[in-house]
């Protein structure tokens, strides 16, 4: 152990660690831009500076360890002073426009720059670069409001390994890009999002789409329905400061009807469906082992299926056929009311809400439109869009009763809860995959060796004297050293769950942003809790999917099953094409 002191306060702790977590043990909180633990450690940005007692030159506390002895000042006036001067630096080369960025309010440096006093003036020439960006992707990056940190640069090389961007140039002439010259359109790019969530300003966001739900609204034509996806329930009430038992579902929903939606369906119950389709298409292959190549991968996440066209494209026929739970719920709904409530599809606008960007790509392909030849899902938004159309709209959530989603889209089961966690799609197959060979119920916690925040998990299930070897992996890098080991052959799965983004949709690109902070274990927790306290916790139990398929699926892999809940993968386009934008 060794001994010092910060800020007039005695700290012991190990040899070996930086001032900056020393500091934040003892509970001193050190100013940083750059900085992600075990991530982006590079000292670039300089707002770490700390004065070390007998020492002429401050240091950065996050790259510089403890010594024995050493006496630190975080906040003393030559480190406010070196502090002010980078900042001043830093926005020197940045727009300071706040009020029209989405990250006001809840961005570093604004913050720094107000606690440092920095106010409206600059004694450096501003030299703000020219934004160029097509801004019809999903994803929009903002070089105005960049600062170089590096964070998109080695979240997407060392969490996804997709190495999509990189630092063009050098010194005042440095700018971050997309690697090889290429646009983000032509870019092998998954839109998976976790770039912008370890943004450190407002450099890098989604396409805001909220324009298009307003004006859906407006249209006195228009049936203007929500859906929602799981993980969004555990993270919406989070840009509002209200903690879980604030944040319900049901208020969720009747914050969504205050805003104008006619109907709001909860996407659960669309992942209750894919798992009756997933579930069945699993067992099909688990009885002719000989027609199909192993393992089946799960298709709900379009991150994912972006990756596996890019990367592994001949192995894209081991995805899944189901859709995800989003489309699937789309082209069911826009059928219900053709077929069931005699209304022209044409006229029904559904709106996703996710906690993700890859599913804007995905609701643009030209496979997702099988309800009537206009996309299924007409607008996807992030819960970060969502948030900011109840902030513009005046709705405050905590003011709001509880009311329950809409029927007959409206019930779910704890198994379509866990959708939105890693390994939770594959607990849900796995319950109604043991159901459908067993006749009987498992314990609904039997399957728990694939829970958990590991990168990697797998497991041996036995369903009746079958053994089936199944794994989850979360985050892209994983994914990547998972499938190489599966074509090594130092692996062999039956059936494998992946999910684009680390520990799942609870870490989603498009949930709200913590700098610096990972909220995915947190959000996780709660939809185990939620479905723990489920009344239904088997996808085959649903009272409404049971309804839905006796009424008018019939059964799983029925013909119009196979023509509204399942896709062909080898359509989708990649990299993505112009038809994406519909704008």
């Amino acid at each position: 152990m060794v001994n010092l002191t910060i800020d007039n306060t005695p700290v012991s702790c190990a040899e070996g660690t930086t001032i900056m977590d020393a500091a934040e043990a003892a509970g001193i909180a050190i100013p940083h831009l750059c900085y992600l633990k075990g991530i982006n450690e590079i000292a670039a940005c300089r707002m770490c500076t700390v004065e070390i007692k007998g020492t002429e030159r401050l240091v950065p506390a996050c790259d510089n360890v403890v010594q024995e002895g050493m006496t630190v000042f975080t906040n003393s006036p030559r480190v406010r002073e070196a502090r002010r001067i980078n900042a001043e630096f830093i926005m020197s080369q940045h727009s300071g426009n706040c009020i029209s960025c989405v990250r006001s309010g809840n961005c570093s440096l604004q913050t720094m720059c107000s606690d440092l006093d920095i106010l409206d003036t600059n004694p450096y020439k501003p030299e703000v670069p020219a934004r160029r960006w097509n801004m019809n992707a999903p994803l929009i990056h903002d070089a105005s409001k960049c600062i170089k940190c590096m964070r998109c640069v080695n979240v997407c090389d060392k969490i996804q390994g997709m190495h999509i961007w990189d630092l063009e140039g050098s010194g005042g002439h440095a700018h971050i890009n997309v690697t090889l010259g290429r646009s983000i359109m032509s870019a092998d790019c998954t839109f998976c999002g976790q770039c912008i969530v370890n943004c450190a300003t407002g450099a890098l966001r989604e396409r805001d789409d909220t324009d298009d739900v307003f004006d859906a609204f407006a249209d006195p034509e228009k049936i203007v329905v929500a859906q929602t996806a799981p993980a969004v329930r555990a993270a919406w009430g989070e840009d509002f400061g209200l903690a879980n038992d604030e944040a319900g579902t049901g208020r969720m929903v009747s914050a969504l009807r205050k805003l104008g939606f006619d109907y709001v369906f909860d996407t659960n119950t669309g992942a209750d469906m894919t798992i009756m389709e997933e579930a069945s298409e699993f067992l099909e292959q688990l009885k002719d082992p000989e027609k199909y190549r192993k393992p089946m991968f799960t298709s709900c996440c379009p991150g994912w299926v972006r990756f596996m066209k890019s990367q592994y494209p001949d192995m894209v026929s081991q995805l899944s056929t189901t859709k995800s739970p989003h489309q699937m719920m789309a082209a069911s709904i826009k059928a219900w009311f053709r077929d069931i409530k005699g209304v022209d599809p044409h006229n029904v606008y559904v709106v996703s809400i996710m906690p993700c960007l890859a599913k804007k790509a995905e609701a643009a392909e030209p496979n997702q439109n099988d309800a009537c030849g206009d996309p299924d899902v007409d607008t996807v938004l992030t819960v970060r869009e969502m948030n900011r159309m109840l902030r513009s709209d005046h709705i405050k959530p905590l003011l709001l009763s509880e009311s329950e989603f809409d029927d007959p889209f409206g019930f779910s089961s704890g198994a379509g809860k866990i959708f939105g966690v890693t390994g939770g799609v594959m607990e849900a197959a796995l319950r109604t995959a043991y159901h459908s060979v067993t006749g009987k119920n498992p314990d609904p916690d039997a399957f728990k060796d694939v829970r958990g925040m590991d990168g990697w998990k797998e497991a041996s299930i036995d369903i009746d004297g079958t053994v089936i070897k199944v794994a989850a992996a979360s985050g892209l890098l994983n994914t990547r050293r998972l499938i190489e080991a599966i074509r090594a052959g130092k692996v062999s799965y039956d059936f494998v769950e992946i999910m684009a983004c680390p520990g799942g949709c609870s870490g989603g690109g498009g949930m709200p942003v913590h700098d610096g902070i990972s909220m995915t274990d947190t959000r996780g927790s709660e939809l185990y809790r939620l479905d723990d306290a489920s009344e239904v916790r088997f996808s085959h139990e649903n009272p409404a999917v049971k309804k839905i398929y006796s009424e008018y699926f019939g059964a799983p892999l029925s013909e119009k099953a196979e023509e509204l809940l399942h896709t062909d993968h080898e359509g989708w386009d990649m990299p993505l094409n112009p038809r994406m934008s519909r704008r």
